[in-house]
C-alpha cells in the first residue's frame, strides 16, 4: 500500500473519518491472483478524483467493491464519515443509499425516448415495481428537468435513444444516474469513443457535478484526465501507486516507468 494512501487513511480515522467514500485496506484474490492489494483510498464529500493505471491495475475491482459487485477478502469500505459499511450490504442497497455507477458502455434502452429513459431511472429509485407505472411526482419531473439541462439534451426529449450520438448516450446515461440523486458517482472511461466536441461536452459536465456529489472517473486518456483532474491516484497491482495533483503524478519516475512510459 503506498505510503500516502496510509497515511490519509490514518489520518481519516483521527478526524473521525470525514470522508463521503472510505476504502480500508482492501484485498481481493482471484485464483491466487491479487486484484487489489491492501486498498486504500479516502475521498472528500464534492470531490472529483480520477483513477488511472495500467490494464490489470484493480481500477475494474475496485469499483465492484464498492458497489458490491464484488466481496473483498479482507478490508471494509465506508460511506459517509464511516456511518455505513458498504460491504455489508447488497448491491441494491447500495445503490439506494446513494451509489451510482456507469460502465463503459451506455446502456440506455435505445427504444425509448430520452425523457422515458430518465423516467424509468427517476422511478426506480423507489425500489419498487410497482413504482414504474406510477404517474411522475412534480419533485420528480423537476429533476429531469433539470439534469436534462445539466447533460445537455433539453432539445432531445422526444428523441429515440437509439437515435442519439455515441456521446449523448454517454450523457444520457450519467443523466439517468443524475435523476436518482446519487451521493457518490463512478465514472469508467467517459469518453472512449467520443469526439473532441464531445469529450470538451463530457469535460464541462463532470467538473459541473462535483462539489455537488462525489464523483470517480476512471479514465485512460490522459489529455482528458489532465483536463478535469483535481486529485489523480494511480494504481498498480492492486494498490496506491502514486497519488496527488496531476503535475506531480506524471512526473513521478515510477508512474512513468510503469504505466506513462516514455
Amino acid at each position: 500500500m503506498n505510503a500516502a494512501a496510509a497515511q490519509q487513511a490514518q489520518e481519516a480515522r483521527a478526524s473521525g473519518m470525514q470522508s463521503m467514500l472510505w476504502v480500508d485496506d482492501v484485498t481481493v484474490s482471484f485464483d491466487g491472483f491479487r486484484a487489489l492489494d491492501r486498498l486504500s483510498l479516502v475521498l472528500e464529500p464534492g470531490e472529483l478524483r480520477c483513477i488511472i493505471g495500467p490494464n490489470g491495475a484493480g481500477k475494474t475491482t475496485m469499483m465492484d467493491v464498492i458497489t458490491g459487485k464484488t466481496r473483498p477478502d479482507t478490508g471494509k469500505v465506508f460511506m459517509q464519515n464511516g456511518t455505513i459499511e458498504l460491504t455489508r450490504m447488497k448491491e441494491p442497497d447500495i445503490a439506494h443509499v446513494g451509489v451510482g455507477r456507469k460502465f463503459q458502455r451506455p446502456t440506455v434502452f435505445e427504444q425509448l425516448s430520452v425523457f422515458e429513459n430518465l423516467e424509468l431511472a427517476c422511478k426506480a429509485k423507489k425500489g419498487a415495481f410497482r413504482t414504474l407505472f406510477a404517474r411522475l411526482s412534480g419533485e420528480q419531473r423537476d429533476r429531469i428537468e433539470e439534469t436534462l439541462e445539466t447533460i445537455g439534451l433539453s432539445g432531445e426529449v422526444s428523441t429515440r435513444s437509439g437515435l442519439l450520438s455515441h456521446g449523448q448516450k454517454q450523457w444520457l446515461e450519467i443523466g439517468m444516474l443524475l435523476v436518482q440523486d446519487p451521493k457518490v458517482m463512478l465514472v469508467d472511461e467517459p469518453v472512449a469513443g467520443m469526439t473532441h466536441q464531445e469529450i470538451d461536452r463530457t469535460a464541462e459536465l463532470l467538473d459541473s457535478l462535483a462539489g455537488g456529489r462525489t464523483v470517480v472517473v476512471v479514465e485512460h486518456d490522459m489529455d482528458f484526465v489532465r483536463r478535469i483532474a483535481r486529485t489523480v491516484t494511480v494504481l498498480h497491482e492492486g494498490s496506491v501507486l502514486a497519488q496527488g495533483p496531476m503535475d506531480k503524478v506524471q512526473n513521478d519516475p515510477h508512474v512513468i516507468e510503469v504505466y506513462l512510459g516514455s
